[in-house]
């Protein structure tokens, strides 16, 4: 099974072809996408390492995206990518977590991304929540995943892995892939914890 997996959350972004067959996954390509680039080039950039691989947009059995948290025009790129190559297809589309995804290269159950305004987007188990950076500080748990210099600086004892990337997502999503865990196409959105600041700001003018 060829899968194309997708990663466009963090403030740069990954592509990647991987062939998932039971007990082996072969990484076969990954392309590197700059931030601030992702609407522009995602979607050339998978058109080219396709054909650096010998294969077209054909070839692939499924598509998976890493659908959030993270960068909101970040996370609908990579979602309306997936969903569009998964529909012209007629492919099925898988969806994970960037926070489990994390949690599982490092090993832990716990982890977190920077937010911004002294926010994290924290995962512990299955449960995903926004939390102020001092509070989690205040009472972290036993082992903590993270990526970003500036949360391990706020969590000096931390497990600091480089951000997660599409391969990685890839390794972790496998089993899934191979037991036909999919998502409804049609329905899947971005996975962002919180409310953008088009949202919260709209909120705030209808009530003043």
């Amino acid at each position: 099974m060829i899968v194309l997996a997708i990663d466009t959350c963090g403030p740069s972004g990954t592509a990647a072809l991987g062939r998932v067959e039971a007990g082996s996954i072969v990484l076969l390509a990954q392309t590197e996408l700059p931030g601030k680039t992702y609407s522009a080039q995602l979607v050339p950039a998978i058109r080219a390492m396709l054909a650096a691989e010998g294969m077209d947009a054909a070839t692939l059995d499924a598509v998976l995206v890493a659908n959030g948290p993270g960068s909101f025009t970040g996370i609908r790129v990579g979602v309306s990518a997936a969903k569009g190559f998964a529909e012209a297809l007629s492919i099925p589309l898988a969806a994970v977590s960037r926070l489990a995804v994390l949690a599982s290269k490092a090993g832990t159950q716990a982890s977190a991304l920077d937010a911004g305004r002294n926010e994290l987007y924290f995962r512990d188990g299955e449960r995903e929540t926004l939390v102020v950076s001092k509070d989690l500080a205040s009472n972290p748990p036993a082992a903590l995943a993270v990526c970003e210099p500036a949360v391990h600086w706020s969590f000096p004892d931390a497990i600091l892995t480089t951000p997660p990337t599409a391969s990685d997502a890839l390794q972790f999503a496998a089993p899934r892939v191979l037991s036909g865990d999919f998502a409804d196409t049609a329905s899947l959105d971005g996975n962002y914890v919180r409310r953008s600041d088009a949202e919260i700001f709209a909120k705030t003018v209808g009530k003043s």
